[in-house]
């Protein structure tokens, strides 16, 4: 297993751990020192880093180099290593509505908050409904979600040129879509499961990043993160059919027919191919090797977990 080793650059006294412990500390660090990904293309993209914090604690964070490269944003999306909580949900769960304890769920944030090197109050949740509904945050927006209540429904995609802002997406199989606009300073984050797929999130958050700030596919970084795999993902006949209409002349390129009347769906295709069409530069995509139904002892998966499972999170800020 290729990783890297990171130290945290600030450690802030909120984080740990009265709550927690010793015991549990060292049975996170164990439980990754034995754990390896299965990678479907071997391209080391997304790399594996992990974050040294205080009292041995240890948070693996998976990171996109192309978005690093920027200079401008901290990036990453979680495993379900490194955190506190327990059973289904074990352990760095980050959903507040699937059942586990809230105090270890805002132990994990405060946790992920000292690994990305960002201010805990500072998140901004969306709220999931499988739109393509993209919502422009400032810093008026610093903590919906998690310290106050959100204050917008219906969002599946966050912009900002706000820094310290920390836009927040979730998972446990759909697909993570980052943008980096160097130029303009400014980013997006969007959650694309099929249907926010086969209706183009990814062009509809370009569309709002040009239109807020005056973004430029051909400028822009873009990284598509850790979801589920081709071999994975079977689908119903009409997903298939809605995809053959939304992706005229790509169906060869996304969809695997089977004998039993059902197909495979290739979710990371199918948003290289919504990126490209919207003018991002092929070389400005990097594309996940990581299926999170292939790895269901380092990432949340629902179809691995037949719907039991925490959520992940993908978090992108600007510097």
């Amino acid at each position: 297993m290729h990783l890297t080793i990171r130290g945290s650059e600030r450690v802030k006294e909120c984080i740990f751990m009265a709550a927690f412990s010793q015991d549990k500390i060292r049975r996170v660090v164990s439980d990754m020192e034995h754990k390896s990904w299965k990678r479907k293309n071997n391209t080391g993209v997304p790399e594996e880093v992990i974050h040294h914090l205080v009292a041995g604690v240890e948070v693996p964070l998976l990171h996109f180099p192309l978005l690093e490269k920027t200079g401008i944003v901290k990036e990453g999306f979680t495993t379900r290593l490194g955190g506190v909580s327990e059973g289904i949900f074990s352990t760095m769960n980050l959903s507040f509505t699937r059942g586990d304890e809230e105090e270890a769920v805002r132990e994990n944030y405060r946790r992920l908050a000292s690994a990305l090197d960002v201010d805990y109050d500072k998140f901004v949740f969306t709220d999931q409904t499988h739109t393509t509904n993209v919502r422009k945050v400032t810093a008026e927006d610093a903590g919906n979600g998690l310290t106050r209540e959100r204050e917008f429904h219906d969002t599946d995609g966050l912009i900002t040129d706000v820094p310290g802002l920390v836009l927040s997406t979730f998972y446990a199989d759909c697909v993570p879509l980052y943008f980096v606009d160097p130029v303009h300073r400014a980013i997006g984050l969007s959650h694309s499961g099929w249907r926010g797929t086969v209706n183009r999130m990814g062009k509809a958050t370009i569309e709002a990043m040009r239109r807020e700030y005056g973004s430029r596919p051909e400028e822009l970084r873009c990284a598509i993160g850790p979801s589920i795999c081709q071999d994975c993902y079977e689908v119903s006949g009409d997903v298939a059919v809605e995809f053959e209409r939304a992706f005229a002349g790509h169906g060869h390129e996304i969809l695997i027919a089977k004998e039993n009347g059902k197909y495979q769906l290739d979710l990371w295709k199918a948003n290289e191919i919504v990126l490209l069409d919207a003018g991002v530069l092929p070389e400005h995509i990097e594309i996940t090797d990581i299926c999170t139904c292939c790895n269901p002892d380092l990432l949340f998966s629902h179809r691995a977990s037949h719907g039991k499972r925490g959520n992940l999170g993908a978090f992108l800020c600007l510097k």
